[in-house]
């Protein structure tokens, strides 16, 4: 028994140094996703919304998907028929607050060159920069003007300069602002004299990336326009169907709700492939 005891404290020995003559390879960290109550926050604040959280949103879905399944379930009388137009009025809410934020992108994107052109301006004639930012309360383009009149109460009423970044970055939640930001922040902290050249060549690629922009939504936009016609189209049909009481006997049955449920799924593919192959790829926030 004692050597039965000896043996297994020998072979555990000669475990342990076999085990540590192999390297530990470190454990690889997947990079942080950005959660989709902070893309929903993002957007809200895109299109504008200030006052208005992910939670609004989604309550408004859940209020407006009820306010059109219960009227519609009073009029036909058919479950299936109600199930098809509560959850588009449900995601009417967000459809709203995505199309705006689309569309204020578009417009923040033709005016940051201006902004960044205020910047260095400021900076060549030899402002610091937290008046350099402030000015564009005064000076910048009148989109821009709220976020950094709130930078420049922020900066007034503390003093710290990186910390008034951070929550002018959190003000913008747009990509470019995020660049600018970091750009200033590695500048004030570092120090150097480039800076006036780095927000030149941040300006020119901003130009030209909203002009390629601007070609390439005016090619695509009316294939987009008549892709969305075509997965409406059906469900406008069905609605002027629904008043008819043969419609409505067809649809009640089994086999109406199986035609309803799969023309639902085919829409809802064909409209994603529809707009992940005609929209163009949105910069993301990655210095958050």
């Amino acid at each position: 028994m004692r050597a039965l005891g000896i043996g297994l404290l020998l072979g555990v020995g000669l475990f342990c140094i076999w085990w540590s003559m192999w390297p530990r390879t470190g454990r690889t960290t997947s990079p942080t996703r950005t959660s989709v109550s902070a893309r929903l926050q993002d957007e809200i604040t895109q299109a504008g919304y200030a006052s208005v959280t992910p939670g609004n949103v989604v309550t408004a879905c859940a209020v407006g998907g009820l306010l059109v399944f219960v009227p519609v379930y009073a009029i036909t009388g058919v479950i299936p028929i109600a199930l098809c137009f509560g959850p588009m009025a449900a995601y009417a809410p967000l459809a709203l607050v995505r199309s705006r934020a689309r569309k204020r992108r578009t417009q923040m994107r033709d005016l940051w060159p201006d902004a960044v052109d205020n910047i260095s301006s400021a900076v060549r004639a030899g402002l610091a920069l937290p008046e350099a930012l402030s000015q564009l309360s005064i000076r910048g383009p009148e989109e821009l003007r709220p976020a950094f009149a709130a930078f420049a109460e922020d900066y007034r009423a503390t003093g710290r300069f990186s910390e008034c970044l951070d929550r002018l970055k959190d003000r913008l939640a747009d990509p470019v602002g995020d660049r600018l930001v970091e750009s200033l922040r590695i500048a004030r902290e570092v120090g150097g004299s480039d800076l006036g050249r780095l927000l030149r060549t941040l300006s020119t690629f901003l130009r030209e990336d909203a002009r390629t922009r601007a070609e390439l939504e005016t090619r695509q936009g009316w294939t987009v326009n008549a892709a969305r016609l075509a997965c409406a189209a059906p469900w406008i049909v069905l609605a002027m169907l629904a008043f008819q009481r043969d419609s409505l006997h067809a649809y009640s049955s089994a086999t109406g709700a199986l035609v309803l449920a799969i023309g639902a799924g085919l829409t809802v593919v064909a409209y994603r492939l529809m707009v992940r192959i005609g929209r163009l790829t949105q910069e993301e926030r990655v210095l958050r």
